[in-house]
């Protein structure tokens, strides 16, 4: 079953902010929710406990199920390179992540939400699947009849968008576009993960 809970809590708890309000309220509250968090035992965490956190931080970031997580960790483990950096890059790659970083979307969750509903293109083609693997060359792009709607208004006003744009892709506010140029690189995805730990994690 997919979350629908207050995302600032579990952001919190993840440590990485995954709206744009829970990135303000965390500069106020940082430590995790609950009445322990700052505790003496808040730092006292095994090896399977920080494995088991990272893991679910980047399934939270990336809005995943456990099944989805682990299927893409397989598939990618077998391809050439470290397998941490795989998985990342792939989940970079997916369309609504492609969506989120262009400054399409304020979160990744509205991000899944526009591409559900019909409102994001794939070389011109309707896909409506979030988890959908976007190639180099390929261009995502805003539905013409979508793009009169006021999230997509703001998003073209540079509302959702990052101070600099993601090396691997080449966005063109003005038309609610952008093209993925090439792979992700793990040095320029901007969150702080310890991909090794989902390795670790998967691989016990």
């Amino acid at each position: 079953m997919r979350y629908t809970g207050p995302k600032v809590r579990r952001s919190r708890r993840a440590g990485v902010p995954l709206t744009a309000k829970a990135e303000r309220v965390m500069v106020r509250r940082p430590l995790p929710p609950g009445q322990h968090a700052a505790g003496p035992r808040a730092g006292k965490q095994s090896d399977y406990g920080r494995q088991l956190a990272e893991k679910q931080k980047i399934r939270w970031y990336y809005d995943l199920s456990e099944r989805q997580l682990r299927t893409l960790f397989d598939k990618n483990r077998r391809r050439s390179g470290r397998a941490g950096e795989n998985v990342i890059a792939a989940l970079e790659s997916r369309l609504a992540t492609v969506v989120l970083r262009a400054g399409l979307a304020p979160s990744i969750y509205a991000a899944r939400q526009f591409v559900n509903h019909g409102h994001v293109t794939v070389d011109g083609a309707k896909v409506d699947i979030p988890s959908y693997a976007v190639r180099p060359g390929q261009v995502v792009a805003v539905r013409a009849k979508s793009r009169l709607m006021p999230a997509f208004q703001a998003a073209a006003a540079g509302q959702y968008a990052d101070e600099r744009s993601a090396a691997y892709l080449d966005v063109r506010r003005d038309e609610l576009a952008v093209t993925l140029t090439r792979e992700p690189k793990r040095a320029e995805v901007p969150v702080p993960f310890d991909e090794q730990l989902l390795v670790e994690f998967y691989s016990r």
